[in-house]
């Protein structure tokens, strides 16, 4: 069965997406009656080299998106993975001579039937008296013994289109361009690795792999590699990359050792997501920099795709200054990176964090509650947390991910951790965000998102006074900020059910002679029945808001969790006499 693309039909495939390219495009325009694509101003190269380039369709951005100032000034393609007829090649030549062009260098990549057909299109084209040239692109660093047909053409190909772009827009001639090209192309290798192949629209994939292989040294039409590999970490694949192309009992090997500067390329093949592109970046960089190798350039992203293949490809070309100049010239060919002509290896890649601004002078504990029952309070409520982390997961698995006792359980204990440092514990608003800022970092998830933002508001009043009706304003404030990033409200079957009915009998401490602990026990029960009370809810916000009120009939771990925060707290203080 062949694999799902987004196509018009098969055999049209390649025309609408060169089509789409020039659409979007105003530097570019198709020739027409051949799938060509040239830079729309052409006129403006009289006296000037033109760079022809092509292939099959199928490894987009590569060619047509490097048509540009400084770098190609057309592209003939072919169908998928086939290479471009001859005549729509001959067709290209003539038009960018009869626009007044003083030569054509053709930058093909190493497969016969390119070859042939480029080559037969330029030996008619010479036969009609146009100067033109030709450079074979042979950069694959697969192969430990040389193939009769040599090297495959692989992503390398784009930094001879950035080279002999740069030096075209020069004004260098075409047997110098040809000369210099031809020796840089020498100075570079490509290895690939892929998950799985890729297909051609029409039909299925080209070979198959197993759930725990990955591919190494595959081409770009999807033909298999030199070997199959167990799936491992990125950093032992890149490692194994790296080993193979600089390997120097590989006859294919790119002659790269400590010392040595470089452009990189990671290129993804088509089918990998830029989270996995920047860890193979990562890793690609770091490991070649451990070798004593000097990173010049990076360039990252899709250059030379094959379909959705779900792969990559690292591309080494050692370079001098003379070279790295041409490398940064400036291009509008928009499938090209925008670099900073600045070294990789050797820059600065991190930042300082920002101090801690000064502590300003702050309220101590007041309202009855000293020093010695805050830590009280805080071991209660971690030690409460801890021992329902099972209840809690229970509850969590009937509406969300099962972890809710996990996450609590995993805050608890850093709270105790941090309470094994000593810290000074005589200024509510400073222990109020040292808790934020600590369960922002340890507790995760949204919860931890939540009772950060909670405690970070409530902290603000507490920094003036620390009485009564100043602890009934800081839990005003944190559910206010809790309810304007978090969207639920009251009945909406979360946390903030208990936080909120606790808030309501907090308005008592208000009042001229309020007492502390009344108040708080009201609020407890409050929370407790608060929490009980979900469980016939609807929910309104968070996972369980798509999960069918039928299937909720247990309380919200959340609310269940912060009534028992409630319920710690009471205990300590009763026990204290507070």
């Amino acid at each position: 069965m062949s694999s799902k693309k987004m196509v018009n039909s098969v055999e049209g495939c390649a025309d609408d997406a060169l089509a789409g390219l020039v659409a979007s495009n105003p530097d570019l325009q198709l020739l027409q009656g051949h799938r060509v694509a040239l830079r729309s101003d052409l006129d403006t190269l009289k006296g000037r080299v033109a760079l022809l380039s092509g292939g099959g369709s199928g490894h987009e951005p590569a060619h047509a998106g490097f048509i540009g100032k400084g770098m190609l000034t057309g592209v003939i393609a072919g169908s998928v993975f086939a290479s471009p007829p001859v005549g729509s090649i001959l067709a290209a030549i003539r038009a960018v001579a009869q626009a007044g062009t003083v030569g054509t260098l053709l930058i093909v990549k190493n497969y016969t039937g390119d070859r042939l057909n480029f080559g037969l299109a330029m030996e008619q084209a010479k036969a009609e008296g146009i100067s033109v040239e030709m450079v074979i692109v042979e950069d694959d660093s697969a192969f430990t013994v040389l193939k009769k047909a040599g090297r495959r053409g692989l992503c390398g190909t784009i930094l001879i289109h950035k080279v002999a772009g740069a030096l075209a827009e020069e004004g260098m001639g075409l047997e110098e361009i040809t000369k210099r090209v031809s020796v840089i192309a020498k100075t570079m290798g490509t290895l690939g690795v892929s998950l799985s192949s890729c297909s051609v629209p029409g039909a299925t994939h080209t070979f198959e792999l197993a759930a725990d292989e990955i591919e190494l040294g595959l081409g770009i039409h999807g033909e298999a590699g030199v070997r199959r590999i167990k799936i491992a970490p990125v950093d032992q694949i890149v490692t194994l990359m790296l080993d193979h192309m600089t390997n120097t009992s590989n006859i294919s090997h790119v002659p790269v050792r400590s010392g040595s500067s470089v452009v990189l390329i990671v290129n993804n093949l088509g089918g990998l997501s830029f989270l996995e592109l920047g860890i193979i970046a990562d890793a690609a960089i770091r490991l070649l920099e451990g070798r004593g190798v000097k990173v010049a350039r990076a360039l990252v992203g899709t250059f030379m795709s094959a379909l959705e293949m779900p792969g990559v490809s690292l591309t080494l070309m050692l370079v001098d200054e003379p070279v790295l100049k041409l490398i940064d010239a400036e291009t509008t060919a928009k499938a090209w990176p925008h670099m900073a002509k600045v070294s990789v290896t050797g820059r600065k890649r991190i930042r300082a964090a920002p101090t801690e601004p000064p502590e300003a002078p702050e309220a101590t504990a007041a309202g009855g509650v000293t020093s010695k029952q805050m830590a009280l309070v805080l071991d209660r409520i971690c030690t409460t947390l801890i021992g329902l982390e099972e209840h809690l997961n229970a509850l969590d698995r009937a509406a969300g991910d099962g972890d809710c006792g996990s996450t609590h359980s995993r805050a608890a204990k850093a709270i105790q951790g941090w309470l094994k440092e000593g810290p000074s514990l005589t200024s509510p608003a400073q222990v109020l965000s040292r808790l934020s800022v600590l369960l922002l970092e340890r507790m995760g998830g949204s919860s931890g998102a939540l009772y950060g933002l909670f405690l970070t508001a409530a902290a603000q009043p507490l920094k003036a006074k620390t009485d009564l009706p100043t602890w009934s304003a800081a839990m005003d404030a944190g559910l206010e900020s809790m309810q304007k990033y978090g969207k639920a409200a009251p009945g909406d079957r979360t946390m903030l059910d208990s936080l909120w009915a606790a808030a309501q009998e907090f308005q008592a401490w208000k009042s001229p002679g309020a007492s502390l602990l009344p108040v708080l026990t009201k609020a407890v029960k409050s929370a407790e029945a608060a929490a009980e009370a979900t469980k016939n809810m609807e929910a309104g916000a968070g996972r369980a808001s798509y999960i069918s009120s039928a299937q909720l009939d247990q309380p919200d771990p959340g609310a269940v969790a912060a009534a028992a925060i409630f319920r710690a707290i009471l205990e300590v203080l009763q026990t204290q006499g507070a």
